[in-house]
């Protein structure tokens, strides 16, 4: 699933040069994927070896290099891949908050093709309900019916908040209030808010269970998201400026 994603998001990453939205080259585009991809498992499993699992890694440290035995957490992919953005754009001389966009455009068919993988291997269920579309997996010691949640953040996450952003650019672009940025920005305040609202109907990590009264570590998580968000566009919009021409014309994607 996640090769998958990687394939569809090239596409829309590749669109998106094409047009100009962001001030690099096709085969500048090949390196940044491989930029990518290290900094999102490198990211991914260390977040999730220090928040969610760290006993467990400083008791058995070969197993931090087996990825295949799962553990990867989203917020550490996010860092991760942050980080890669930062260190592509010195090297290669590309505006910063133009990868940006392009990693929240590019990144939401990975959030979908993820959640239908963990939904196809049984694991990140949701909590019991009795609704009528609940289900039980096999996986499931308890075999309940519960809340296929993994399929909800599929929908949430990589369908809705991909199509909101393209409303987002395409209106910010012909009202002239476009900035780069501006859609990593709103990705992270869209991402926190539909995960944050999941999250009551998914299973808490039995390892940690719910950390700050009635909410996950997952929430907790998105909480932070949802602040560096805000902060993101407010500073974006705080420093002023027109819109850079390249955007000129640009379609949604």
């Amino acid at each position: 699933m996640y090769l998958v994603g990687y394939v569809v998001g090239y596409r829309i990453a590749l669109r998106r040069v094409r047009r100009g939205l962001v001030a690099m080259t096709e085969a500048d585009l090949d390196s940044l994927i491989g930029y990518f991809v290290v900094g999102m498992l490198v990211g991914a499993r260390l977040v999730y070896a220090i928040v969610y699992q760290p006993g467990h890694f400083l008791d058995q440290p070969l197993e931090f290099f087996r990825i295949w035995h799962g553990g990867l957490s989203f917020h550490g992919a996010m860092l991760g891949m942050t980080a890669a953005c930062i260190i592509f754009a010195r090297v290669h001389r590309v505006p910063f908050w133009q990868l940006g966009d392009l990693l929240a455009f590019a990144g939401t068919p990975g959030l979908f093709f993820g959640r239908l993988g963990n939904f196809i291997n049984e694991e990140l269920y949701g909590r019991p309900t009795h609704l009528p579309w609940a289900m039980v997996f096999p996986s499931d010691p308890l075999h309940l019916p519960r809340h296929p949640s993994q399929l909800y953040e599929a929908i949430g996450e990589g369908i809705l908040v991909f199509l909101v952003l393209v409303v987002l650019q395409r209106r910010s672009l012909r009202r002239g209030w476009y900035r780069p940025g501006l859609l990593g920005a709103a990705f992270l305040i869209l991402y926190g808010i539909v995960r944050f609202l999941i999250e009551f109907t998914r299973q808490p990590d039995a390892q940690l269970g719910l950390v700050l009264g009635p909410f996950s570590m997952g929430q907790v998580l998105c909480a932070g998201m949802i602040l560096a968000g805000a902060l993101i566009a407010a500073w974006l919009y705080r420093k002023g400026g027109a819109p850079p021409p390249y955007v000129a014309g640009a379609g949604p994607t």
